[in-house]
């Protein structure tokens, strides 16, 4: 379970607004600077993580990672909105 999952049982009354909602106006409001790093920092994870999964699953993940979506797509839905937050701490912790 995500450390942020007790935040999303009713997401508009703490956020008024979407995980999603949310960072998206942290991205376009706070330090340029910082919302460049953490983005960077984001891409270059991802990166690793593509790697790390040719390695381990072999180049064709594309396939086996749709069907985990598929599969798990509840799951995949709790950590995409834990990530959102999780970024948005992240920027605005920076930013102040």
């Amino acid at each position: 379970m995500s450390k942020y999952s007790a935040l999303f049982e009713d997401e508009d009354d703490v956020f008024l607004g979407s995980p999603e909602s949310k960072l998206m106006d942290v991205i376009f409001t706070a330090n340029n600077d910082v919302v460049r790093h953490d983005l960077a920092e984001f891409i270059r994870t991802r990166a690793a993580f593509e790697i790390m999964l040719a390695e381990k699953v072999g180049e064709d993940f594309a396939d086996n990672l749709r069907t985990f979506m598929f599969e798990r797509a509840d799951d995949i839905e709790t950590k995409t909105k834990s990530l959102y937050i999780e970024l948005m701490g992240d920027i605005v912790s920076k930013s102040e």
